[in-house]
């Protein structure tokens, strides 16, 4: 089944907290401390997707369901994550692939973002670079950056 990405609408809300718990009590918890995975859970409520959409662009990639979620806030990327049972489908680099384009089209020359542990291998293998490390009420960070190509 094809993968395609849309805008987020509110009634996406608790499908995308679901798959967010899904993934850091499944994927996440190998690389961080249950109570960090607890923090992090109790943060990414539907109620706060809902919240985010008034600051951020978020997308979701869907195919019978919705199967992964990302968001953006101009050349910043936030909240990228598949649902487990889809993983390794070229998924998230889809969602990537989206939210550069629209960078792109908005007129960045670079993409940022923070990674976690789990997610930092992803980045790199997408062109990504090491900026910095960070601390955060998560745990460690990294920063990354990649530069935007113009067509």
């Amino acid at each position: 089944m094809a993968i395609r990405v849309r805008s987020f609408r509110p009634d996406d809300a608790a499908r995308i907290a679901a798959i967010v718990h899904r993934c850091l009590r499944e994927v996440n918890s190998r690389d961080y401390p249950a109570h960090i995975i607890d923090k992090m859970c109790e943060y990414f409520t539907a109620e706060r997707f809902i919240e985010l959409s008034a600051s951020r662009l978020i997308y979701v990639a869907e195919d019978t369901r919705v199967v992964g979620t990302i968001s953006r806030d101009g050349n910043k990327v936030y909240t990228l994550f598949v649902d487990p049972d889809s993983a390794g489908r070229g998924i998230g680099r889809q969602l990537m692939a989206h939210i550069e384009t629209l960078a792109r089209r908005d007129g960045y020359d670079h993409m940022e973002t923070g990674a976690s542990i789990t997610a930092h291998r992803f980045y790199l293998h997408l062109g990504y670079t090491d900026v910095r490390e960070s601390e955060t009420k998560f745990g460690l960070n990294y920063i990354l950056r990649k530069p935007l190509r113009q067509p």
